[in-house]
């Protein structure tokens, strides 16, 4: 056996206790003016110190400790925290390159950086580009869509009808009805209610948002390699995401087969001809994988976040009779019984005051999508290294005390001046702000104006007998309500 050297040995240790001090230096350096925050523990960080459940109200309540921009360990990962609407506009818009990029997140990786979501760099600059015009060439925006939604609300209504007065759950019929616009636009197919493949992908959506608001989705991330040993939601979320993809693949393969390049009827048509161009644009960017992410983020989205705020949207109706009947009354006075259309909403403040009011009440996506920094920035005097993981919370902006009088109570009058006006709040920025904003966000202003009008000319939505109307959000990645009935009773 070899028998080392004494003086090797002891020379071995001086050179790993050197490098291991020249590391720790070099760390203190780059972290050196990082924002301020809570002191971490070893290994777990500030995650003792943290609702892991809604994370979001944790660090809110952190910034008034801390200030508004707020570091934070999450294990071993520094993340910084941005709260309150003028530091997240300072960050998202002034310098927007910064914080444009998205951070790996291990319980995602079945995305592998591609689509529009959860990628980064040119990858997601080509997609975004791509998304915006196909979502415009296809109806976002002009009355051909503003035709299905309503042909769509037709159909809800019915369905609403059916039901004679009595409670139930109105979750997958909005839901539903929500999913079947968006796939016309994606696909150009007409889906029934009832279809298997609907049905399917709606499941997936809605249990994937609430698997990725649990501790051990959010824990894993910080520690894949140690959660990844232990059973739990973050093993489901990547089977699911395969799922979903599988699905969505053979969707496209039938549309393949079908193409016509002198005929493009939707978003996966004009993909495909992109695919044929042979530019070197269209074999790196505009390939098999992208196309697939792509669509798995624009369905499970739009969908989720629009029928979660008319869910909210109706719940506060029944909440409060009073603001329900004051937008009947306005509805009444501005549109009769003619068809609403989007033209109506700048001839009625208060309704319009409303949507935006359920919106920001509701906060359905209070911590937004993480963002991570694409260089080394110094922000408002901190120093953020590049690759840091980035909060820019969307509820600390829509609860914003400076912008709005009542930030946790519902009031309309947030959104409408001394004459009954529509005003404007710069504050209200539920679909984001800056380069990362919603794509679908002018598609789900044109579905929340439309579902909720109609449905509030036609009925009057009330609780079952007896309820208690709980308006405490469900666990989940996104806020959505509890589970609730409604009662459906149709208007003159």
């Amino acid at each position: 056996m070899f028998a080392a050297d004494p003086v090797t040995i002891l020379l071995s240790i001086v050179v790993i206790l050197f490098l291991a001090y020249v590391h720790s230096s070099q760390k203190r350096d780059k972290y050196k003016n990082f924002p301020p925050g809570p002191r971490p523990l070893p290994i777990i960080g500030n995650v003792h110190q943290i609702d892991m459940n809604k994370p979001f109200k944790t660090f809110i309540e952190l910034s008034k400790t801390y200030g508004t921009i707020l570091g934070i360990h999450i294990g071993p990962q520094r993340t910084v925290i941005l709260c309150g609407y003028d530091t997240v506009k300072d960050a998202l818009m002034n310098h927007a390159e910064a914080f444009s990029d998205r951070p790996r997140l291990p319980v995602l990786e079945k995305y592998g950086g591609n689509g529009i979501a959860f990628s980064s760099g040119e990858n997601w600059r080509v997609m975004r580009r791509f998304a915006l015009s196909s979502l415009r060439d296809y109806g976002m925006g002009k009355r051909s869509i503003e035709d299905k939604i309503a042909a769509e609300v037709e159909l809800l209504m019915q369905i609403f009808r059916s039901y004679k007065g009595k409670p139930f759950d109105n979750q997958r019929i909005l839901t539903t009805a929500v999913a079947k616009i968006i796939l016309s636009i994606l696909l150009s197919q007409k889906f029934e209610n009832e279809d298997p493949t609907i049905k399917k992908l709606i499941d997936i959506v809605n249990e994937n948002v609430r698997l990725l608001g649990t501790p051990i989705s959010r824990l894993y991330n910080a520690y894949p390699s140690l959660i990844g040993l232990l059973p739990g939601a973050h093993k489901t979320i990547p089977e699911n995401i395969a799922h979903m993809q599988s699905l969505i693949r053979k969707m496209f393969s039938k549309q393949r087969q079908q193409l016509d390049v002198n005929n493009q009827r939707n978003l996966i048509d004009s993909f495909l001809v992109k695919q044929q161009e042979g530019k070197a644009e269209s074999v790196k960017y505009f390939h098999d994988d992208n196309l697939t992410a792509l669509v798995d983020n624009l369905f499970g989205a739009g969908m989720e976040t629009t029928a979660t705020t008319l869910r909210w949207g109706l719940l506060l109706m029944m909440k409060y009779p009073d603001i329900q009947k004051k937008v009947q009354d306005e509805i009444e006075r501005v549109i009769g019984k003619a068809k609403p259309k989007i033209e109506h909403r700048k001839e009625m403040p208060y309704t319009d005051a409303v949507i935006h009011e359920i919106q920001r009440y509701g906060d359905v996506v209070p911590n937004n999508v993480p963002h991570a920094t694409s260089q080394d920035v110094t922000f408002r005097g901190y120093f953020i290294p590049k690759g840091t993981v980035v909060f820019p919370l969307i509820s600390s902006s829509l609860r914003d005390k400076s912008y709005f009088e009542k930030p946790y109570e519902f009031y309309p009058e947030h959104f409408l001046d001394a004459k009954g006006n529509f005003k404007k709040n710069e504050a209200f920025i539920p679909f984001s702000i800056g380069r990362r904003s919603c794509a679908g966000a002018t598609l789900a202003r044109m579905q929340l104006f439309l579902f909720f009008t109609m449905l509030l000319q036609n009925f009057t939505f009330q609780a079952p007998p007896n309820a208690v109307l709980d308006l405490t959000p469900s666990l989940g990645a996104t806020n959505s309500p509890l589970p609730h009935k409604i009662c459906v009773i149709p208007r003159g």
